[in-house]
């Protein structure tokens, strides 16, 4: 008899930063000790795997989506759980903590729109990508954002370099593709942590600062142009960091 062979992998997990993002809009940026007038204020989706996982559910897709990481027991976590469920993306792997679920309250200015953020990590910094088993998904690839944004997953790894690292590796080896997302962050951190996640990365998806800090490039000038030259280095250093397929 010929062995049953294994059904197509197919769909997408996202894991990860879920965040819920707590918009205010506000008259002017306060000086410290003055204050500023909240003329509304409205709630949304934060972080990768969330923000993905939900934008291919609303554009209809056909495949099957699923997330995994940490919420807390509290009104915003059972707000992301419900967003998911109305949405039909598989919450099996995203789960409860007693850490409050991870938001970041945005300020924006009316004049001209620019946004501050505070943001607390909460559940978010403890996933570690435990009960997380690529054996038990048949999604095809396992999207994990944002590396310097998750503590217990940017934590070093005697093998791998990280934790994140070791668990992309992991998903690889269950067959699944890879994709990377980063946070921007005024730091030297993005070598040390975004580095070991490359050789374990078949998609990498960064902006052009978060480019040029992992690659070791200055991508923007002072000026605020774009030095088309050294944004393809760039790309081509991090392909050679061990990025598979795209960058």
């Amino acid at each position: 008899m010929k062995a049953k062979s294994k059904p197509a992998r197919k769909g997408i997990l996202g894991g990860g930063s879920w965040i819920v993002d707590q918009v205010k809009l506000v008259d002017t940026f306060p000086q410290r000790e003055s204050l500023a007038n909240i003329s509304s204020q409205y709630q949304g989706t934060g972080g990768a795997p969330f923000n993905v996982l939900l934008d291919l559910a609303k554009m209809g897709v056909k495949f099957p989506l699923a997330g995994a990481g940490l919420i807390g027991k509290d009104a915003l976590g059972q707000y992301i759980l419900d967003e998911c469920r109305q949405n039909k993306i598989d919450t099996k792997f995203l789960k409860a903590t007693k850490a409050p679920t991870s938001y970041t309250d945005v300020m924006t200015e009316e004049k001209d729109g620019r946004r501050t953020f505070f943001h607390m990590r909460g559940a978010n910094a403890e996933w570690k990508g435990e009960g997380l088993d690529f054996k038990k998904t048949r999604a095809k690839i396992f999207h994990l954002g944002y590396l310097l944004l998750l503590d217990s997953l940017d934590a070093k790894d005697a093998k791998y370099g990280t934790r994140g690292a070791r668990l992309l590796a992991n998903a690889q080896a269950a067959g699944l593709k890879t994709s990377v997302d980063v946070v921007s962050e005024d730091s030297d951190r993005f070598a040390a942590i975004v580095g070991p996640a490359l050789k374990h990365a078949d998609y990498c998806i960064l902006n052009e600062i978060e480019a040029g800090k992992t690659a070791g490039f200055k991508i923007r000038q002072p000026d605020g142009s774009l030095d088309t030259v050294s944004l393809r280095h760039a790309a081509g250093a991090l392909l050679q960091q061990g990025v598979s397929e795209l960058v």
